[in-house]
């Protein structure tokens, strides 16, 4: 069965198992997930799920009238379809400690940032008549073609983009207060949407 959940993502910490081993984890906070709508192939051509998570004061008139008396969600996403009906609530007690998932999130923005941040250069030497390129670039291409070609790695916006991190295991799950405990980091700043498979 596929497991899934959504979850913000509270912060990171040690976790000791029980031969002594320490493990740098990541809390979330997970779920539970409401299913608002079951696409069908008939209807949709394909079969999902999407869930609704987290709770938002204000939401658009279509949203009210799609999500009906089930709550108004903050956002909502779609899972690779199981047996579930509209209104049913999924919770973290889906995952088992040992489970291995892939988690998904947006990582955080870093803004302008140069090559050597962005790309990992080397920059230039700090010798031979060089004077100020310790992190520059370099050449950006032959002269030959008279031009950039595209894809050329340089200096610009870093972060903010979908970062899948896939293998990490689930150390502990805690079905009462809704949170699920990870080996390794998860992509994103506190506080972010994070999407939990199963794998």
């Amino acid at each position: 069965m596929a497991k899934f959940i959504l979850a913000t993502k509270q912060h990171m910490t040690q976790y000791f198992e029980e031969d002594g081993r320490a493990y740098p984890a990541t809390l979330l906070s997970a779920g539970p997930v409401v299913v608002t709508q079951v696409r069908t192939k008939d209807k949709d051509g394909y079969e999902a799920l999407q869930v609704g998570y987290g709770t938002k004061k204000k939401i658009t008139k279509p949203q009210k009238g799609h999500f009906g008396d089930l709550g108004s969600f903050r956002y909502t996403r779609e899972f690779p379809f199981i047996e579930k009906q509209k209104g049913d609530s999924i919770d973290v007690s889906i995952f088992e400690k040992g489970d291995v998932v892939m988690v998904s999130g947006v990582s955080k923005g870093k803004g302008f940032q140069g090559v050597v941040k962005r790309h990992g250069f080397h920059g230039g030497p700090r010798s031979h008549g060089q004077k100020h390129s310790e992190r520059e670039p370099g050449s950006i291409g032959s002269t030959g073609p008279q031009r950039v070609f595209k894809g050329v790695r340089m200096a610009g916006r870093m972060g903010g983009d979908r970062v899948t991190v896939k293998n990490l295991k689930v150390l502990a799950v805690d079905k009462e207060n809704n949170q699920l405990l990870l080996s390794g980091a998860v992509p994103g700043r506190r506080g972010s949407l994070i999407e939990v498979r199963g794998l």
